[in-house]
């Protein structure tokens, strides 16, 4: 949880300074760390990212630990990250940044929440 937390605010450094993509990057790295915690408390663990949230999604948000919308908006962050990341066309917007920050705290917010109940 301290890397989802120091992504966070990496996120909203990069946004206060305009680096709007870089934004969306460390709010997506947020909610991944974040959901990682989660999966650390049992015996699984993936290398592909895509792996990681599938099972989360599997697990935790068709089963309704977690709300659907946070699947909705995890789905969101990650197609963002990766256009921001990858798309040389794409121009992340202060608008979408600060979308995504959203999505990365209520993410780690439910998440401690869970963790705190388990732990």
């Amino acid at each position: 949880m301290h890397q989802a937390e120091e992504s966070l605010k990496a996120s909203k450094n990069c946004l206060d300074n305009g680096f709007y993509k870089d934004s969306i990057n460390r709010s997506y790295y947020s909610a991944f760390y974040a959901i990682k915690a989660v999966l650390a408390l049992g015996t699984i663990d993936f290398k592909r990212h895509k792996d990681v949230i599938a099972y989360f999604n599997k697990q935790y948000v068709a089963t309704e630990i977690f709300p659907r919308e946070l699947g909705k908006r995890l789905g969101t962050l990650k197609q963002l990250r990766e256009k921001s990341d990858y798309d040389d066309f794409y121009i992340a917007s202060k608008e979408k940044s600060i979308e995504q920050i959203e999505t990365a705290e209520i993410v780690l917010k439910k998440i401690k929440g869970y963790l705190t109940d388990k732990l």
